[in-house]
């Protein structure tokens, strides 16, 4: 358990490698996120004054850059996992550190269950001890060691500079105003210097937030430093996601509008205040509806201070918590693990793919909440689906594509909904961009336009002059390229898929008697995402028994 700052993801590697223990083996490190991997490898990389991927490299989804000399490797847990399928044993790593432990998304939980049963069976088998560390500044110690077989728990002093925390004193009804103000009163009050990081939830307030920073930035009185105003989330191009590691313009002040994923591992240097909204946007998972939303809620205590501790990384620090103490004290005191709040079909998935015996029996550290089995039946090879990069109602989908001969539209269409958006939406030319996505806009809905898009970019070699011009994130585009070969080398028969889920109303309009959706948003309402118009006779044709049954009891 170690304080912010001090040094436990970036200093303990490098001193486990100094005493002899990489080079049996590989050190890994995990993160949550993939830029976090990215910035620490390249951090540690300059340290040891070493090129990026001799020494210490990192491994992130379609991104590997390691080699035969690898000794310190960063990579995502969800690539840990994917490795633990085709080696159990782990038998390349000799050290596995799992960092921001605290944060219990699915694969770091599932990765718990793999590492301990790497252990034991290295252990029996007489092979290289394989050592494992978990990390984390907020973490449940006594919970972990526990699990980890009374483990022994070692602290690090590390926060080296002082944070003051200011609380509102009343609780706000709009915490997006009262981070606005919030920005400006500091920025009219502070040196230049000194850089703000603003935590929001998602692409939408973040974007609209920046264009207003910016609209208001233009009109300040003189005197006022000048203000660069620069997003931060996860489906952003990773070139702009690096934007934040550059140092303003002297006389400029940095404001950092993020999501949670600043919230850990990585340091963005001149922060000085942080605002904390004290909101997320997590997964929630309904057994009873089959529907998995996300949704606008409260941090935990753990994420509040680790929001707090961004603030005295390099100097001492600010932290305003937009809730009152009274709010903070009624705040979980940890985030509930993913595990607990997710649909279960793709950790089944993992775990049989991992040739786990008994799924039900897995040794998990907190145990999944109950929830229907999994809703296909059929021949299907766990650990070939495991390698690919989609969701299991995805997998569905490609494997009835062929009995509608449309295999090759699917792919496509799949293939671009598995990764980071492939657009890009500046909000301060929505009018140009509206504009030039006209052309591709199918009335049917959503996916028919990003399939309009794809063969658009497939027609001019996907050339990048083009996706600037039409707003396309190029690089994402040539990962769906990569992801739509993986898929195509899949080779799997089913002889029923039954798709289970309940009617709940939503926001669309207008609003169409039937559509084919891919995600939930729910704030103050539910808003579908990602969706297409179907025909009420597709449906009956589809399933008649169970679609008419269910809209007649619906109509009723």
């Amino acid at each position: 358990l170690g304080e912010t700052g001090s040094g436990k993801t970036t200093q303990l590697p490098q001193y486990l490698y100094e005493a002899g223990i990489g080079r049996q083996g590989i050190i890994a490190v995990t993160q949550p996120r993939r830029v976090a991997a990215i910035s620490l490898a390249t951090r540690v990389s300059d340290e040891k004054k070493t090129e990026l991927g001799k020494l210490v490299g990192y491994t992130v989804r379609f991104d590997d850059l390691t080699s035969d000399e690898t000794r310190i490797k960063f990579l995502t847990d969800g690539m840990l996992l994917r490795e633990a399928i085709g080696d159990p044993m782990l038998r390349k790593y000799s050290v596995v550190i799992l960092d921001e432990a605290h944060e219990r998304t699915i694969h770091t939980d599932v990765l718990f269950g793999v590492v301990k049963t790497a252990q034991k069976k290295r252990k029996e088998l007489g092979k290289l001890p394989l050592k494992v560390i978990v990390m984390s500044a907020t973490m449940d110690v006594d919970q972990f060691s526990q699990y980890f077989n009374r483990a022994p728990v070692l602290y690090l002093e590390g926060r080296q500079h002082p944070i003051q925390i200011f609380y509102t004193k009343q609780p706000q009804s709009d915490y997006l105003h009262a981070a606005l103000v919030s920005v400006f009163q500091i920025h009219q009050e502070a040196p230049a210097s000194q850089d703000i990081l603003v935590f929001l939830t998602g692409q939408e307030e973040i974007e609209a937030m920046t264009k207003t920073c910016r609209d208001i930035a233009k009109h300040l009185p003189d005197g006022c430093p000048q203000m660069v105003v620069i997003p931060l989330y996860a489906s952003l191009p990773y070139s702009q996601q690096l934007r934040v590691f550059q140092a303003a313009r002297q006389g400029c002040r940095k404001v950092i509008l993020s999501t949670n994923i600043a919230e850990t591992s990585i340091t963005i240097p001149g922060i000085k205040y942080v605002i904390d909204t004290g909101m997320v946007k997590a997964k929630k998972y309904s057994p009873e509806t089959g529907l998995e939303v996300l949704a606008v809620q409260r941090v935990s205590k753990a994420q509040a201070w680790q929001r707090t501790g961004r603030a005295g990384r390099e100097d001492s620090g600010v932290c305003y918590r937009l809730y009152t103490e009274d709010e903070f004290e009624k705040f979980d005191k940890m985030t509930i693990p993913e595990i607990q709040r997710c649909n279960l079909a793709s950790v089944m998935l993992q775990l049989l793919a991992l040739k786990v015996p008994n799924v039900l029996n897995f040794d998990f550290m907190s145990k999944p909440s109950p929830a229907p089995g999994l809703p296909v039946s059929g021949k299907i090879c766990p650990s070939e689906v495991n390698q690919k990069p989609v969701s299991f109602h995805d997998l569905q989908t490609i494997l009835m594509s062929s009995k509608f001969h449309c295999t090759e539209e699917i792919l496509t269409i799949v293939s671009l909904l598995s990764v980071d958006s492939v657009l890009h939406n500046p909000p301060a030319r929505r009018e140009e961009v509206q504009s030039v996505r006209k052309k591709f806009i199918s009335s049917e809905g959503d996916h028919l336009t990003l399939l309009s898009i794809y063969r658009a970019f497939r027609n001019v070699g996907g050339n990048k002059g083009w996706c600037k011009e039409n707003f396309v994130n190029s690089r994402n585009m040539m990962l769906v390229s990569d992801v739509r070969a993986q898929l195509r080398d899949i080779c799997v028969k089913v002889t029923c898929a039954i798709l289970h889920f309940n009617f709940l109303p939503v926001c669309i309009f207008p609003f169409p008697a039937c559509v084919v959706y891919n995600g939930l948003l729910h704030t103050n309402k539910c808003y579908m995402r990602d969706l297409c118009v179907v025909d009420a006779d597709w449906l009956y044709d589809a399933a008649p028994d169970y679609f008419r049954r269910k809209l007649r009891t619906a109509k009723n």
